[in-house]
């Protein structure tokens, strides 16, 4: 990795807690207008940009949580109240959707965990029981074949007492398709959860040493698996970022940490800072730092994450825009603003049911940001 990376990137023992200010000038436009009267997204100008991944653990490419103590069955089930919604009419909740989706049906919906928080067996006897059948479905897709031997690592066994993917398939057939594609790409898990170094040894196996049974030919990939944890601390006035021996610190300027997660090769991870979101009441400005340049012509960061939501007071990811070519300094963007631009809400019923959705996801992200780069220098 070159010098420039960490130029200016020292990490300070400064301890201030100040909250940031929301400054949110839009820059990107909408990226499901059309403009070219198609009402497709325009699929021939995607450029070959190296990508930069960051993906989230807990209900993105992973069915449970350490933290909460949640297997797969109570992960998922969990999920399922995030995505159903309805309202409260005369005392009483009613549904107003019959089926699960990442937006509400309406205006005046709210999403059944919004409402209520986690309720234990919220489709088996509580109020979700209208949609146990998605849960069964789904966890029959993420079942560990029959016809494999349990393996300590890539399978869990589940509360009901059956064998799991733990790490998602979709996940593996990812690095697949973008290396089948000739893709330049790095892979950054972030967390706040105390899942990473487990996933960095598993994935490592896999990717190393072919252990997976599914995925036996991924170490034809060449990509290589930092198993050291990083780990990313927020203040109202910087943000230091550490994995090892390297640090980096936005005191003297965002650009610096922006060149060093642009320069990652291969997979790692940082867990983000928990106590930070939650002291800025789970709102934008304490979620994951998450770095942005649209004057760049050679790297498009994506973040992937199941907490991401358009309500800018309930989402997990900070989006920091660079306001312009050389300036180390950043903008607060709005989700909405990014959304399938660099933003992906994942959906983790459809991250299970179909192997290529991460896959389709990035694709849609990659066009959607070439298209509106061009539309903003038109």
């Amino acid at each position: 990795m070159s010098d420039t990376v960490f130029r200016n990137c020292s990490v300070s023992e400064e301890n201030d807690e100040d909250r940031p200010e929301l400054q949110a000038v839009p820059v990107f436009r909408d990226p499901t207008a059309d403009t070219s009267g198609s009402g497709q997204p325009a699929r021939n100008s995607v450029k070959q940009k190296k990508l930069i991944l960051h993906i989230d653990l807990n209900n993105t490419i992973l069915v449970s949580d350490a933290v909460t103590k949640q297997g797969t069955v109570a992960a998922l089930d969990y999920f399922l109240s995030t995505v159903t919604w309805g309202h409260m009419s005369k005392g009483k909740w009613e549904w107003l959707s019959e089926v699960p989706s990442l937006s509400p049906p309406g205006r005046d919906s709210v999403s059944f965990y919004s409402k209520f928080g986690r309720v234990p067996g919220f489709t088996t006897s509580g109020p979700g029981r209208k949609f146990r059948g998605v849960l069964e479905e789904h966890l029959a897709m993420l079942r560990w074949p029959a016809d494999l031997p349990e393996d300590k690592e890539f399978s869990v066994r589940g509360e009901d007492g059956n064998l799991y993917h733990w790490i998602l398939p979709s996940f593996f057939q990812l690095l697949q398709d973008l290396a089948s594609q000739g893709r330049d790409f790095a892979v950054l898990f972030r967390t706040f959860g105390t899942d990473l170094p487990r996933v960095l040894r598993v994935v490592h196996r896999a990717l190393v040493q072919g252990a997976h049974p599914l995925f036996p030919d991924l170490p034809a990939l060449k990509l290589s698996v930092s198993e050291t944890p990083g780990r990313i601390r927020c203040t109202g006035k910087r943000t230091d970022v550490s994995r090892g021996e390297e640090k980096c610190s936005s005191r003297d300027g965002e650009r610096g940490v922006y060149q060093y997660l642009s320069a990652v090769a291969g997979l790692g991870g940082f867990q983000d800072h928990f106590d930070w979101w939650a002291r800025n009441t789970y709102s934008i400005l304490g979620g994951k730092p998450f770095w942005v340049d649209p004057f760049d012509p050679h790297v498009q960061h994506i973040f992937i994450d199941d907490n991401i939501r358009q309500t800018d007071e309930d989402t997990i990811v900070h989006p920091k825009v660079f306001l312009d070519r050389e300036s180390s300094e950043t903008r607060t963007a709005s989700t909405s603003e990014l959304y399938d631009l660099c933003l992906v809400q994942n959906d983790l019923l459809q991250a299970i049911s179909d192997t290529s959705y991460f896959t389709k996801r990035i694709q849609i992200c990659q066009e959607n940001y070439e298209r509106n780069l061009q539309q903003g220098t038109d």
